[in-house]
């Protein structure tokens, strides 16, 4: 049962009983802010949104939509994830959700008809929420979660951007400053702000903004560079708990596989102590707010086992990290159609049967960024490319976002922007004709009676969720207690 709002008390989050607890889940990515790998569509979330409405018309596509966000969510998954465990559920959402950017300022009939409904179903089921606004106008980042349909996040530069969305979050924290199972409040995810020093200034602007409505509340605030940076953070905000985001490239197909040496067990540690150094030097709780692997395909990768066994293997070494720190986690994420989610759909699904031809493309041409695998065809254009960019401009290795160097940032631009958006329509039409049931069918797939658990990942989530209590003379350990010297020189990872 929910003690009272949740606060912070020093480097813990605490009920209104005073004890702490440790928020541990997962996310509902593609659901409120869609995503490319994670439903199988091309591109950003805005585009295939405006192709589905170009083939299906008005009156489908709305059904489609509608239906799809809520069987994508249901009494069975609130159950299912309580049952391993988990008691926070991250809910990323798109302001497009909200407001229409031909008519700001003016909330959308009905927008809140699903988060609310969510909301509770989570709350009867003992589980917190935590809003997380994923995608903002003109784009925090320049990566396609923030449904950003260019490479370079605008916001930032945009003054009238910045004011929509505290108008959006001075709404939603209305509608939600009484409810003890919200847990909170992400205002922006995985920000990337160039100067640095423009993210601390909007938090200082935003925490403002909402205490003048919802004083209670904490606010879960990213670190800059999509969760890894705090340059030019030099304070901490009351009631706040500060996130990083801890992926490794151990866990995707383009980085090295794990073995459990204990050189990649040393790397993991160091990859996180770095990252928190700023929590640590502050003594603020710690909120991993996105990490995990992705996962071989059965159908498609004839190494699967092996590959996936290590796979699990670096989430439970994270995770055992994450236990020694004692810290609140939320892993990346509950479901999708089978790249990494604790659930997912069925393969023999009406949704997975329409775009199996459409998602081997994909793989091929490496429209998604999130678990790219590696592709001869788009390697034998994209390498001398790069090779003549670094060649005549020496600087592009070192552009903002600084872990992406040039070929990251030209398979950005090339492949899944511009190529992406290419095949949009494509990818549409492999819904053409259907009925109003046929696609009612489609987003159906999607429902937990009709999807697969992913047992491996499930059995080590649940083996992590309790966290022993807390002894009243713990000490978080820091660099100086682990042996570590800080892990300044660690590069920061993202796939």
């Amino acid at each position: 049962m929910a003690t009272g709002i949740l606060k912070v008390q020093g480097d813990k989050v605490i009920g209104d009983d005073g004890k702490p607890v440790i928020l541990r889940g997962s996310a509902l990515g593609g659901w409120m802010n869609g995503e490319n790998f994670i439903t199988g569509y091309p591109g950003q979330e805005s585009q295939h949104r405006a192709s589905m409405l170009k083939v299906l018309g008005e009156e489908n596509y709305e059904h489609y939509f509608d239906k799809l966000l809520e069987y994508f969510f249901t009494d069975q998954d609130a159950a299912f994830f309580a049952s391993k465990g988990m008691n926070c559920l991250r809910l990323p959402m798109n302001y497009r959700h909200f407001e229409d950017d031909m008519n700001p300022r003016v909330l959308k009939p009905n927008c809140f008809k699903h988060l609310d409904r969510v909301v509770e179903l989570c709350a009867k089921n003992n589980i917190y929420t935590i809003l997380d606004l994923h995608a903002l106008p003109g784009g925090q980042n320049p990566d396609w979660h923030s449904d950003n349909v260019t490479n370079h996040a605008a916001f930032w530069d945009h003054k009238d951007f910045q004011d929509r969305v505290v108008w959006l979050w001075q709404g939603l924290v209305k509608r939600f400053k009484d409810n003890p199972w919200v847990a909170g409040y992400n205002p922006i995810n995985e920000p990337c702000d160039p100067l640095h020093y423009r993210l601390p200034a909007f938090y200082d602007r935003i925490e403002k903004a909402i205490r003048e409505i919802d004083p209670n509340h904490i606010l879960w605030l990213d670190g800059n560079t999509f969760s890894m940076e705090w340059v030019t953070f030099d304070h901490i905000l009351p009631n706040c708990v500060y996130a990083l985001h801890d992926y490794t490239m151990m866990g995707f197909p383009k980085g090295e596989l794990y073995k459990g040496t204990e050189e990649q067990k040393s790397k993991l540690e160091r990859q996180f102590v770095r990252k928190a150094e700023f929590m640590n030097q502050h003594k603020t709780p710690i909120w991993n707010g996105e990490f995990g692997p992705v996962y071989a395909n059965p159908q498609l990768d004839a190494d699967h086992e092996e590959v996936n066994a290590a796979r699990f293997n670096v989430l439970d070494e994270q995770l055992k990290i994450y236990d020694k720190y004692k810290i609140h986690w939320s892993i990346w994420l509950y479901k999708d159609i089978g790249v990494q989610g604790m659930v997912h759909l069925d393969p023999n699904s009406k949704y997975i049967q329409t775009i199996a031809p459409f998602l081997e493309k994909k793989r091929a041409l490496q429209l998604d960024a999130w678990g790219r695998y590696p592709s001869k065809q788009v390697e034998e254009v994209i390498d001398p490319l790069v090779e003549w960019i670094d060649k005549n401009a020496p600087t592009s290795k070192d552009q903002y976002p600084t872990p992406w160097a040039t070929e990251r940032q030209v398979t950005r631009i090339v492949n899944q922007l511009w190529l992406a958006k290419c095949l949009s329509d494509d990818f549409a039409e492999q819904f053409a004709g259907m009925s109003m049931q046929e696609l009612e069918e489609c987003a159906r797939s999607f429902h937990f009676d009709n999807c697969l658990q992913r047992n491996g990942l499930n059995k080590i989530l649940e083996d992590h969720a309790d966290v022993p209590e807390f002894d009243k003379d713990w000490v978080r350990p820091t660099e100086e207690t682990n042996g570590h010297a800080g892990g300044k020189d660690d590069k920061l990872e993202l796939d």
